[in-house]
């Protein structure tokens, strides 16, 4: 099997090309504004892969979200075109399930659980708790305070990861059984496992009706420029 992964869900723009479980190739940035001026590129160039001159693309899986509105919308329709265009099956991964996963992937003898933590703004997360068999505490967007996590800390160590993890982690650091992972960094390829197990249960998505999911509504706020202004 051959999947292209798409991560768009936060300010790094990631692209993978998987096969038959092994990596490939990764192409990323984490330049501003990276998902409008490098995914179409990135894209473009994985596609031009070797790999694919003696194998066809199985499938498209990007990174569901919660995370950035933009960086989502602009993977999500490019996920779709290229469903559509191709005619094979659209995979989504919730974007703290593939930090998860990448973490647990990188680091095998680790027995703790993960945070994966996304800045949702002010001192709000998108958060999640998971271990290696799965998820412990459902994704939420949530108001970092501190014993929020001390029911799972008492009894595990708990590695926080992210940009949401950095903001917060003079609240959290407390507890002894709190690890920090300032290195880690989200990645495309974190979804490779999870969306070979999804190909193969013919678990796809809708390519016409399918959204991310943006856990809070989105809100535009006024334009900054002279000369523009929001009309009534």
């Amino acid at each position: 099997m051959t999947i292209l992964l798409l991560e768009t869900a936060t300010q790094i723009c990631s692209v993978a090309l998987e096969h038959d479980g092994q990596i490939i190739t990764e192409l990323h940035s984490d330049e501003p504004n990276a998902h409008s001026s490098k995914l179409a590129v990135f894209i473009d160039s994985i596609l031009h892969n070797d790999v694919l001159k003696s194998n066809h693309l199985d499938a498209v899986c990007v990174s569901s979200g919660p995370g950035s509105y933009t960086g989502l919308r602009i993977g999500v329709s490019s996920a779709k075109g290229l469903c559509y265009a191709l005619d094979i099956p659209l995979l989504s991964i919730p974007t703290l399930q593939n930090m998860a996963s990448l973490y647990f992937t990188q680091h095998p003898d680790y027995k703790g659980y993960v945070c994966p933590m996304i800045d949702a703004r002010r001192m709000e997360c998108y958060t999640a708790l998971f271990s290696r068999d799965g998820i412990v505490k459902d994704t939420a967007a949530e108001v970092i305070e501190k014993g929020i996590y001390d029911r799972w800390l008492d009894k595990t160590q708990i590695t926080f990861v992210g940009d949401g993890a950095e903001k917060t982690r003079e609240i959290l650091s407390v507890h002894p059984n709190t690890l920090y992972d300032p290195s880690f960094r989200i990645s495309a390829t974190g979804m490779a496992a999870d969306a070979e197990r999804k190909l193969a249960a013919n678990q796809k998505e809708d390519v016409a009706y399918f959204e991310p999911f943006y856990l809070k509504d989105f809100v535009a706020k006024k334009s900054v420029v002279h000369g523009l202004r929001a009309e009534n």
